[in-house]
């Protein structure tokens, strides 16, 4: 079994990232459902609650096998690859649309190569900085091709998306080189967990979720966080932490270059429209994910 894998271990990678471009790019159209109903904080909230509540069996099992170091890492961890982002992308989707919330998460090999260079003294080859500006220069041409809400002008909560995207720069090149001897189900669930105390406090000691949720048309957008918490994040990060430690935080981060492409075809269900730019974008960032990453 174990030689089989091998054989074919870049085939489930590439396999994995394709499925999780589909998952992530998926999620800002849920987000943007959730948004019908409760607060961009509220949203944050449940999304992690539901994530932790759904992995809470697998931590309870890891907890005895964790020692000290684990522990503030997990805690590390759980901040910069989870809450912080699932609150960052509700605010920001509060004032952007799900497409360009999800174009602008495609800068995010870019801060996981960047920060692994800086702070974790990670050499960058010449195809993965070559790639990855290739992917960059396909996002720009998705953000400029007007996916946005106004189709002129600086929007500020594009900040909140690059802040996210920082965030899971630090956070991926951590799980890279402190939680090698931890199963990435151990990483996602005890980091999940971690935060469960921090969002379900808020959620339901300091926000209006519960009286909300006791309106009948708050129903629909309750189940897509619910469910954007177990799949989009819970059985999402699994896949995504198993990556990072199967190849490279950078090609495991390189699943943002696909979910704006899903992100726009979700968009394009919503009402919106594809121009040349859009295709020219598409092209370019599946351009940059080979290049980065090619056998």
């Amino acid at each position: 079994m174990k030689k089989l894998f091998a054989q074919n271990s870049d085939l489930i990678a590439w396999g994995a990232l394709v499925l999780l471009g589909l998952v992530w790019g998926s999620s800002f159209i849920l987000i943007k459902r959730g948004l019908t109903a409760f607060s961009g904080s509220e949203v944050g909230a449940l999304r992690m609650v539901a994530a932790g509540a759904f992995l809470l069996p697998v931590a309870v099992i890891a907890f005895p096998k964790l020692n000290r170091r684990h522990w503030g890492v997990l805690v590390v961890i759980g901040f910069l690859g989870s809450l912080i982002p699932a609150f960052l992308f509700a605010w920001a989707q509060t004032q952007l649309s799900s497409s360009s919330t999800g174009i602008i998460n495609a800068v995010t090999p870019l801060n996981v190569l960047l920060v692994g260079a800086i702070f974790f003294h990670q050499t960058i080859a010449r195809k993965q900085l070559l790639g990855l500006l290739m992917g960059l220069i396909g996002t720009v041409l998705l953000i400029l091709a007007g996916s946005a809400k106004s189709s002129s002008g600086f929007n500020a909560y594009s900040l909140l998306v690059v802040g996210a995207t920082v965030c899971y720069g630090f956070s991926s090149n951590i799980i890279k080189q402190y939680t090698y001897d931890l199963t990435p189900q151990t990483i996602t669930a005890v980091s999940l967990v971690l935060m469960l105390p921090i969002a379900a406090g808020y959620l339901f000691g300091y926000s209006s979720f519960l009286p909300t949720l006791e309106q009948q048309q708050a129903w629909w957008p309750f189940l897509a966080i619910v469910t954007l918490g177990v799949v989009g994040t819970a059985l999402a990060l699994i896949i995504f932490n198993k990556l990072v430690q199967l190849r490279s935080p950078v090609f495991a981060a390189s699943v943002t270059y696909l979910v704006p492409m899903v992100a726009i075809l979700w968009g394009v269900m919503d009402g919106e429209s594809l121009n040349y730019q859009h295709f020219l974008g598409i092209v370019a960032i599946l351009g940059g994910v080979f290049v980065a990453n090619r056998l």
